[in-house]
């Protein structure tokens, strides 16, 4: 997410995205750290999530020697009864790294950490490098997604990139310890354009991770437009289509895209001129063509807005060959309210990027599973949520 420093009225470097989100803290107030044996929130009429538990991580915990937080992606691995947790350090304070951790009912004790692994370079060419040391033609991920592949036990991530340096983003396979394997071919329309007269934005790039129920494709979601597609969103205006691209596991080629449109930013922030912004955190399946798509906001001073809806990825316009989405070229996918975050009782509202299915509740329901990034700022927080998540009829 894309911060500034207080007073500052010009987008964020990467460098200093991080420092601002908790200025929400001192200007918004900062309810108390929910512990994870509060009572569940009691539903709203019609609700499809109701609050379970709710925990947090401390500041800069140290997990193995390493400092975690910016904690972008969660999944859980069925197997070792484990969530996996992707940070987006851009080596920054350690490698490139996931860390491992058992979180379980009745959720009395926040999520215990059980260890870090860090994500490898082709080749065998060791952990990657600080973003501030690398070479001019060595990329940097910017660790964003994470996603356990069925049956290979392999796990899914992308990078938004780095387009300032000329990287656009990227979609890789791991092994478990860390050795990456593949890394994903994409479409061109997401190469890096230094000049930003098209391709993707800075910081703007691939942001949610999506795999079938069969295990068969994976979806990509780019946090806002591509440049030629769209501006981004406004208080006043949602923002254009961001693309939303279908990969064929096996053959490793994009097969179809669909276009998906956010909200205009529901918050404005307490100084005019400051930041705003609003886009695709997150992405999840709820069968083999409906998804989740979470929506993140923020606005300085006012603080986030967490909405996720549901679209049908059946009822939206190919557009894996359309160079241009404009309007009239495409239908975009319709989408449906789920839930407002704002009303399901947690303790505050963070940066929350990561969301996956838990292992199932004792009635069969699903558990869905979120953890926020806390951009490794003091002010703000890991916080991990679990709600009970209702099917629509």
């Amino acid at each position: 997410m894309r911060t500034v420093l207080p007073g500052l009225l010009a987008p964020a470097s990467p460098l200093r995205r991080r420092l601002l989100l908790g200025i929400t803290a001192a200007v918004a107030g900062v309810g108390g750290m929910a512990g994870c044996g509060s009572p569940a929130y009691p539903p709203q009429p019609g609700a499809r999530l109701r609050r379970l538990a709710e925990s947090h991580w401390p500041h800069r915990l140290n997990i193995q020697g390493t400092t975690a937080g910016g904690l972008s992606a969660i999944d859980f691995d069925a197997e070792r009864s484990e969530y996996i947790l992707l940070s987006d350090d851009r080596s920054d304070l350690d490698p490139v790294r996931f860390y491992t951790a058992q979180w379980a009912a009745p959720w009395l004790q926040p999520p215990a950490p059980k260890g870090v692994v860090q994500l490898q370079r082709p080749g065998g060419g060791g952990p990657w490098p600080a973003r501030r040391r690398a070479e001019a033609r060595t990329p940097v991920p910017d660790p964003e997604a994470l996603r356990l592949r069925p049956g290979t036990g392999t796990l899914l991530w992308t990078s938004e990139g780095d387009v300032a340096r000329g990287f656009g983003p990227a979609f890789h396979e791991s092994a478990r310890d860390g050795r990456l394997l593949r890394e994903f071919a994409l479409p061109s329309m997401f190469d890096a354009d230094a000049l930003q007269r098209r391709g993707p934005r800075d910081n703007l790039g691939l942001e949610g991770l999506a795999l079938t129920p069969d295990g068969r494709h994976a979806w990509l979601a780019m946090e806002n437009a591509l440049i030629q597609d769209g501006p981004i969103p406004t208080a006043s205006a949602p923002g254009g289509p961001c693309r939303l691209t279908r990969m064929d596991l096996a053959t490793g080629r994009a097969t179809r895209q669909i276009a998906y449109v956010p909200d205009a930013i529901p918050l404005r922030p307490l100084i005019p001129g400051t930041l705003a912004d609003n886009g695709i955190s997150e992405i999840l399946m709820l069968d083999a063509d409906r998804m989740l798509v979470l929506e993140r906001a923020y606005a300085t001073g006012a603080g986030n807005s967490l909405r996720l809806y549901e679209i049908d990825t059946r009822g939206a316009t190919d557009v894996l060959e359309t160079e241009t989405l404009a309007a009239g070229n495409h239908r975009p996918a319709a989408k449906t309210l789920v839930a407002d975050f704002a009303h399901l009782g947690l303790s505050r509202l963070d940066n929350t990027e990561g969301m996956c299915w838990g292992p199932p509740l004792p009635d069969g329901k699903r558990l869905l599973v979120v953890v926020s990034d806390d951009n490794f700022n003091p002010l703000q927080t890991t916080q991990f949520a679990a709600f009970e998540y209702t099917d629509r009829p």
